[in-house]
């Protein structure tokens, strides 16, 4: 047998992050906050093409069959559409009522469900037991859920039992809930028997499309193997039985029943399709326990699929093992396992110079792989010349090497990082022309684009960026390509007319992206004077949003939604999208009124997130063509009142500071990062004791951070006080926040830079160039929604 690495291809968002630099973080940096290390190491390279999923998601178009709502019509000037008018039945009205006569348990649920402390079980037990009907059955939910959440299995069996007795607007909850407790306490007759009728007893409930497999664990833990592969046979060939639970069960089942053949095939098939899956332990353990061994290649397949999984510990312990023990394998094997462990070691910063002398000298592409190796090393000692001296080695080696593709997209990052313009384009460009179907094609060509900009070769630029558009339409870079097209176009062609071509199409495609903004300020310079011209070819595969409609009108009276607001006052909130979907999974309205139920409680970041999952293009949307109630959630304004107070102490823009909050935390006041970063504002413990001291604030502790009030007037006085050495440039300040004073002083003073949003793009750290484009897109989101500006 023969290993190549054609059978080891690595995922492109694995490899880039692997690829990434890992830049030591500016002591200056720690003093403020940042999210996490990993996201700080993934900053110090450029995005590759999986960073396209703005022009994807923009231009996604969902089905819309809904009509006009006149009275939002009338207010905008737009049409929405309406959500279709839903009758009451007897089940709406009968879970409205529960909903209703249930609505003070939810503070008392949600905080048993996050703190399951013992005065939180106590307070839900006194509302349960003060209650009846279905106030009752919710508050013995609520307890059910948090003493599974705690394995404490007897007693939310009690609890499930106890609900269902007392009400039944959550029955299906209480009986599918209640059954997996008594199989998990070891009472499988009594799941058994709930499970057997549920599906007739409950038809449109969420679970029906888990009972089968539910039901067959109770078997088998009745020592029934028979009918636990009765229950499962009944549905093989539905959705359900294509999860690793379902087919985990029936191997077992299989296995059981002494069918070890199927039992293998269905373990070997979850090991090696859902390696990390908690199924796939198992898997592997029932395979030796059968004596069915795997063969070298799946034994690789699968560490090749830890390593995609960025398991690389596991992996290495994987190649290593398969090296060790498989005789069947030949040198030549062994020396490729080898090297496949030494790159985990590369990944978990624990290879070294002498490590990699010691890897075998091979004649395949492993050859190449070792390559990229000490060429990985020679980056990290910033030993420049070694290290392009060793990728010259690969392109006249291994030409077609996707070693060579990683050598060239890391030494551009490498060079992008060290202000070195020239070589970072050239590695850029020769990524390109090697390898133009890479998933670092988009990324590389767009860097190559920029550098030719910055290098004042204008031409090239040009050309480049009007290729980006043209190649890579789908791609995240295409707005700053059609931005930068456009000034070209302004500042160095001279063609008014054409710039305005641009600066429209951004405009119109891109609406409230960060370079549509920019291009709407250079509009208003230049439009009184441009002419008109046809616009050129390569804008016309850019077009704006059609079709999207979005609703704020709920169908009041669906049992999903209803049942939805119901479960989050019993704080199963983890059912709540799955609810919402259940009636119909197309509906236009489930983001919304999940968000909007979380809002309804104060759950700010809640409902935000919920907003993102649903991948609404909002910034490819008109401020006017969303309803209000959905700008209301995505940029939301808690604690205004006291924000705007202490910004206007301060002197800084309100908006700015809601901006910047959304993008640290969200809004959450509990947040606290693995940087140690505190609260709303994402203080570092060491700066709020700074400023508190110097306020006059006695006995800070750092907990105080978590308090929005004094987290807010400390992050604020913060961020006044990084405007202010910044000479009050915005740009600069929060780049500061981001990365750390001394990185930003050195790109300062590089220098040549035309304007502030030259500066921007140039930022070599993709993190913080997306985190101040990001910063300055949401202030000018939240003016144009809240002021009308």
């Amino acid at each position: 047998m023969k290993f190549g690495l054609t059978m080891w291809r690595m995922s492109a968002a694995t490899v880039a992050c692997c690829a990434a630099l890992c830049c030591a973080a500016d002591a200056a940096a720690q003093t403020r906050k940042k999210h996490t290390t990993a996201a700080k190491s993934s900053a110090s390279h450029p995005p590759h093409a999986a960073a396209s999923s703005h022009k994807s998601s923009a231009h996604a178009q969902p089905r819309s069959s809904h009509k006009a709502a006149p009275s939002r019509a009338a207010a905008h000037g737009k049409h929405y559409t309406k959500a279709p008018a839903v009758a009451a039945t007897a089940e709406s009205r009968r879970l409205s009522s529960a909903f209703t006569a249930s609505s003070q348990l939810r503070p008392m649920a949600q905080q048993l469900a996050a703190t399951r402390s013992a005065a939180a079980y106590s307070g839900v037990r006194s509302y349960a037991a003060s209650h009846t009907g279905e106030a009752s059955a919710a508050a013995y939910i609520a307890l059910g859920h948090a003493a599974q959440l705690d394995h404490n299995y007897s007693d939310a069996q009690r609890a499930y039992a106890q609900a269902a007795a007392s009400g039944d607007a959550l029955d299906d909850y209480a009986d599918y809930l209640g059954a997996q407790s008594a199989l998990q306490a070891g009472h499988a007759n009594d799941a058994i028997q709930i499970l057997s009728g549920f599906t007739q007893k409950h038809p449109n409930s969420l679970f029906v499309p888990n009972v089968p497999t539910a039901l067959a664990n109770a078997y088998l833990a009745n020592n029934d193997a028979a009918d636990a592969i009765r229950v499962l046979s009944a549905v093989q060939g539905t959705p359900a039985a294509n999860k690793v639970d379902f087919r985990s069960t029936l191997a077992r089942a299989n296995q059981m029943r002494g069918n070890t053949a199927e039992a293998a095939r269905l373990y070997r098939g979850i090991y090696l399709g859902d390696p990390i899956a908690p199924e796939a332990q198992t898997a592997r353990t029932q395979l030796q326990a059968m004596n069915v061994p795997l063969t070298a290649a799946e034994s690789k397949q699968h560490a090749d699929a830890l390593y995609n999984a960025k398991q690389y510990t596991l992996a290495a312990q994987e190649y290593r093992a398969l090296q060790k023990n498989d005789a069947s394998l030949s040198q030549a094997d062994r020396d490729a396992l080898e090297i496949y462990a030494a790159v985990c070691d590369l990944r978990l910063k624990r290879l070294s110079h002498s490590d990699v002398s010691h890897l075998p000298v091979t004649g395949d592409d492993s050859a190449a792989l070792k390559l990229y190796l000490d060429s990985e090393l020679a980056r990290n000692d910033n030993d420049f010349a070694q290290h392009d001296i060793i990728v010259s080695q690969l392109e006249q080696q291994y030409p077609h090497s996707r070693w060579l593709e990683e050598a060239l997209y890391s030494g551009g990052n490498m060079y992008l990082v060290k202000g070195d313009m020239a070589n970072a384009e050239s590695n850029y460009e020769r990524l390109v022309d090697r390898f133009p179907r890479s998933t670092y094609a988009p990324s590389s060509h767009w860097h190559a684009a920029w550098l030719s900009y910055r290098l004042r070769r204008f031409s090239d630029a040009a050309r480049l960026m009007d290729e980006q558009i043209q190649r890579y339409p789908a791609g995240s870079e295409v707005p700053g390509a059609l931005y930068w097209r456009a000034r070209l176009y302004e500042d160095v062609e001279h063609n008014l007319g054409q710039a305005e071509n641009y600066y429209q199409a951004l405009s119109a495609s891109y609406i409230n992206s960060y370079y549509a903004m920019l291009g709407r300020q250079r509009l208003a310079v230049i439009q009184s004077q441009a002419q008109s011209v046809p616009p050129p070819a390569a804008l016309a595969g850019i077009h704006p949003v059609e079709g999207y409609r979005l609703t704020a009108d709920l169908p009041e009276n669906d049992v999903h939604l209803i049942k939805a607001r119901l479960l989050a006052n019993a704080s199963l909130n983890e059912y709540i999208r799955p609810e919402l979907q259940l009636g119909d999974p197309n509906n236009e309205w489930s983001a919304f009124a999940e968000a909007q139920i979380y809002q309804s409680f104060g759950e700010n970041t809640r409902a935000l997130q919920a907003m993102k999952r649903a991948k609404i293009p909002f910034f490819s949307l008109p401020v006017s063509n969303v309803p209000m109630e959905y700008w209301q959630i995505v940029f939301p304004r808690p604690y205004w009142s006291q924000l705007t107070a202490d910004a206007q102490e301060q002197g800084v823009d309100p908006y700015l500071v809601a901006a910047l909050i959304r993008q640290e935390s969200e809004f959450n006041p509990g947040a606290v990062s693995h940087a140690n970063a505190y609260g709303l504002m994402q203080l570092i413990p060491s700066t709020g004791k700074a400023i508190a001291k110097r306020r006059g604030m006695r006995h800070f502790q750092t907990s105080m951070l978590l308090d929005p009030s004094t987290n807010l007037a400390l992050g604020v006085e913060d961020l006044h006080n990084s405007i202010a050495k910044y000479g009050g440039q915005v740009e600069y300040a929060l780049a500061s926040y981001n990365a750390g004073d001394t990185p930003i002083r050195r790109w300062i003073n590089m220098g040549g830079y035309k304007d502030i949003p030259e500066w921007v793009e140039s930022i070599p750290y993709t993190e913080t160039r997306e985190y101040v484009q990001a910063i300055i897109r949401n202030r000018e989101m939240y003016r144009a929604i809240y002021s009308g500006r």
